[in-house]
Order: structure tokens, then sequence, then C-alpha cells
């Protein structure tokens, strides 16, 4: 399928690696001009290289992380004038709800909730004048169905959610969409680590630990960057002009719900 946004301009945040790469590549992939982001300048700037290479696009890396007042003024200013965002930052760390203070939850709505939604002010007034824009939040099903151990992210990511609702329906008129891509375990480094707090508290083998997760999956397996990117993708696409505030799961069928 022809996504019809050949020469259009997308943002993509923690794009080194993880769901952020297999988003970068879907939308390389269609034709996208990319501005690329993440905190780490080594691995930023090998796949922005790669993605070069491979779809010759045009890409500007910005290494910074989003999550502070100077890293989003770095990002913004790189980005003015992008079609596209996808706002993407990694997960607090895990934990029970006795572990964290206020600092804690600061810091997660920080990198969660309160950076997509600088972007989105940023960026989003751009799009509306030039009468076409997609906006990706990538979140958690956590927001569907809350984590126990997740709780920090499960409050950061459902308070982006809300904000979105609302917001989407105010710009759709403008020809901007703003949309939500909710994750379940994907074969990235997130799942590694969370895989790797099972190991330590239960003291068993990376590879059971892995297994018995994807034993709870209906699909039966963790999900790849690849597919997550090409729903990414779909998303920024002209098809996509009349999905608007909505959450749409990737989690291979893990959330147990009707509607």
């Amino acid at each position: 399928m022809d996504l019809g946004i050949k020469g259009k301009k997308a943002l993509v945040c923690a794009s080194s690696k993880g769901l952020g790469l297999g988003c970068a590549e879907a939308l390389a992939q269609a034709g996208v001009d990319l501005v690329m982001n993440a905190r780490g300048a080594e691995a930023l700037e090998a796949s922005a290289e790669r993605l070069r290479q491979e779809y010759g696009v045009q890409i500007t890396t910005v290494a910074a992380d989003v999550a502070t007042a100077e890293g989003q003024v770095a990002v913004i200013a790189a980005a003015q004038d992008v079609d596209i965002l996808v706002n993407n930052a990694g997960g607090p760390p895990p934990g029970m709800w006795q572990d964290w203070d206020r600092e804690d939850f600061i810091k997660a709505l920080d990198a969660n909730m309160l950076a997509p939604i600088a972007l989105i002010k940023a960026l989003v007034p751009g799009m509306m004048e030039r009468g076409w824009g997609r906006v990706v939040n990538i979140t958690s099903q956590s927001v569907r169905a809350p984590i126990g151990v997740l709780g920090l992210s499960n409050s950061a990511r459902t308070g982006l959610t809300g904000y979105v609702a609302g917001t989407s329906r105010q710009v759709a008129g403008k020809g901007v969409t703003i949309n939500n891509l909710l994750p379940g375990i994907h074969a990235t480094d997130r799942a590694d680590a969370l895989d790797g707090a099972v190991v330590k508290s239960r003291n068993i083998s990376l590879e059971v630990a892995r297994a018995e997760r994807a034993a709870t999956i209906p699909a039966g397996r963790y999900g790849t960057r690849e597919e997550f990117g090409a729903a990414c993708a779909f998303l920024c696409s002209q098809h996509a002009g009349f999905i608007v505030g909505q959450n749409l799961l990737l989690d291979g069928g893990a959330t147990n719900l009707t509607m």
C-alpha cells in the first residue's frame, strides 16, 4: 500500500533503537524525511546512517533528553516544519506502590506525559496552519489495563491519554490527527529489563522468564519492532485521516477486553 506520505517530514523521539526505531524505519521506507532523537549520540548516529543508506531519505539527528527543558528546546528547533510527530520515551522503572515518592512521579510525568504535551503544543500549530498533520504517541497497554509493577507508567501514560482525548478532537478539523499506540511486550530492551527483574526476583533463567511471559500472550510470542513500526506508519498515512483520538492496542491479545 502506498501510504501517500513520501516527501513528508517526521520527528521520531527515542528512535535509536526499539519501538522508536521501528517507527523511524517504517516511515523512512515510505519516503519520509526524519528528525531522529535519542539520548545516546553514538547509537543514534549509527541508526540514522543505516536508514539514510537503505532508504535515501534526509535525516537530522538530535542527541538530547526530551524529558528536560534543554532537550525540548533542541528537538523543537530542529523540527519546526515537521508534518508528523511520533512521541516516545522509555518507561519508568518497575516497583511496588510503596517504593515511589513524589520525585519518582515527577520524573515519570516529565518523560511520559509532560514532554509529549510540550512537543504537541510546539509543533501541532504549524501542522494546523498547513492543513495536515499526524501525531502518534507511544504509550502502553497499561492505560487500558494497569500493570501492578508499572504504577509510575500507569499513572503518567494515562494522564497523557486523557490529554489526547480532548486535544485530538479540537485539532481534527484542521486536518491534524492525534492517536496513541499501546504496545504490549515487544522484543526490545524494555522487555529485557522487565524480564531481567523477574529473573532477579524469582532466581530463574532469562529463557524461562521469557517463555512464561510469552505463554500469557494469545499470539504466543513477543511483538517485533517491524510490525509495530508498520502500524505507526499507517496511522501517519494519508489513509488515517478519519482516525481521531484512538488507542490502538498492539499486544498480541494479551489485554483481555471486549471493547
